[in-house]
């Protein structure tokens, strides 16, 4: 059974920072593209950042220069380094990755999610 488990969240003043944390545990082959998307209450989910395995990364325009995404391979973790936070940037982060398991079929994967608050 594969999972993914974030850490990180909390109550942050604006202009302030946090690092979110998200480790994939289970039968794992391999792990690919990871990333983190949000979603604040009354919207939908949006992509905030994604890595690939190589190490490539997109950001969301709305994030650009302010997060910073980067993953440990051994680890099996990603993590998502945000600063100059705005209130703007108030939900809950999921984060999501592409996982091959012992099956070796690709399915994506999504965690519980961490809530983050910006108070301005």
């Amino acid at each position: 059974q594969v999972q993914l488990v974030e850490s990180g969240g909390g109550l942050v003043q604006a202009g302030g920072s946090l690092r979110l944390s998200c480790v994939a545990s289970g039968s794992i082959i391999s792990l690919n593209t990871m990333g983190w998307y949000r979603q604040a209450p009354g919207k939908q989910r949006e992509l905030v950042a994604t890595i690939t395995s190589g190490g490539r990364t997109n950001y969301a325009d709305s994030v650009k220069g302010r997060f910073t995404i980067s993953r440990d391979n051994a680890k099996k973790t990603v993590y998502l380094q945000m600063n100059s936070l705005k209130p703007e940037d108030t939900a809950v982060y999921y984060c999501n990755a592409n996982i091959v398991g012992r099956d070796y079929r690709g399915m994506d994967y999504w965690g519980k999610g961490t809530l983050v608050t910006v108070s301005s």
